[in-house]
């Protein structure tokens, strides 16, 4: 980790708060619960025990691994169905293939996200490819969920395919953090993900003792969770460390800081991910693989997957 960089930050452009920027205060610091997805793969629960009204328009998010698999260990999903929101799949080490009841999906490997918006539903499957099953090997990534409004839960689904070398770079006045935007906006830069619902994700590497400073969207929630690593965030320098989700408050800056000593041994950087969205406010009722508005519609998301409406599985699995 991390899949994406470059040799030299300082070639990149860089970005930083204006000075007079209100700086977010920190609400809250979670530690995620680890525990196991789809066939049997480790996973740490980022939202666990954050309200909600912190959270949207985020629903959840998954750390997947990191895990170096033996051979005839690697596990994905088996087929399952979604419907009113969006996946985004980002992969930092690894190989994962998507495929989908309307013969849509791909293959993701080191540094690509699959951002997959299921709207009105279809049937979903997630693995690792064979020759990984069988040589084993490095698995690490994140799966996040976003919201639909009502307006675009019914919507047509639709693929994104990420690649790697796409997302925007940045960097901070001194080098001394490289920004992979991966999805909205960051001082004027864009990411190359498309949403619905205005968001901004980015994946951050700090070297020791770094410090970020960045400007962020009063009108979006904040939340930064540590991939590896130790550090402080906010003005006030609340302590992180890997497996832990900070939420902000209100303001036009966040701050993150990498402790100068990573993980005891003095080498090392601090991974994170910061994610920012407009807040849908809307009511929501979610039950598995369903985001909907209403208890009824959930119901009917339940009998449209009973009775074979959000797809079936391809004959070349078995169906």
């Amino acid at each position: 980790m991390p899949a994406v960089t470059v040799e030299n930050p300082l070639t990149l452009p860089r970005v930083t708060a204006a000075d007079d920027a209100v700086q977010r205060p920190v609400l809250a610091v979670t530690t995620a619960p680890q525990g196991y997805e789809g066939e049997g793969f480790p996973v740490r629960r980022a939202f666990a025990g954050i309200n909600y009204k912190h959270l949207d328009p985020f629903i959840m998010m998954d750390q997947m691994g990191e895990v170096e698999y033996a051979p005839g260990e690697p596990k994905g999903t088996p087929w399952h169905p979604h419907r009113g929101f969006e996946t985004v799949t980002y992969l930092i080490d690894g190989t994962f293939v998507h495929q989908d009841s309307n013969g849509g999906g791909g293959t993701i490997r080191n540094g690509d996200t699959q951002w997959m918006t299921a709207g009105s539903g279809l049937l979903h499957i997630e693995a690792p490819p064979e020759d990984l099953v069988m040589s084993g090997g490095l698995f690490h990534g994140l799966q996040l969920w976003v919201n639909l409004p009502a307006a675009n839960k019914m919507m047509d689904p639709r693929y994104q395919d990420i690649r790697g070398g796409q997302v925007q770079l940045l960097t901070s006045p001194d080098g001394g953090a490289l920004l992979r935007v991966i999805a909205g906006e960051l001082d004027g830069h864009e990411g190359p993900g498309i949403t619905h619902t205005p968001i901004t994700m980015i994946h951050a590497t700090l070297r020791p003792g770094a410090q970020i400073t960045l400007p962020w969207r009063e009108d979006f929630n904040g939340l930064a969770y540590v991939l590896a690593g130790r550090g402080a965030v906010g003005a006030e320098r609340r302590p992180v460390h890997k497996g832990q989700t900070a939420v902000f408050g209100e303001g036009g800056a966040l701050t993150v800081r990498a402790d100068d000593k990573q993980d005891g041994v003095g080498t090392g950087d601090l991974e994170i991910v910061l994610l920012g969205g407009r807040p849908i406010r809307e009511p929501m009722a979610h039950y598995g693989p369903f985001v909907m508005n209403t208890r009824e519609e959930l119901q009917q998301a339940f009998e449209d997957f009973q009775k074979g409406r959000l797809g079936t599985i391809p004959a070349v699995h078995g169906m």
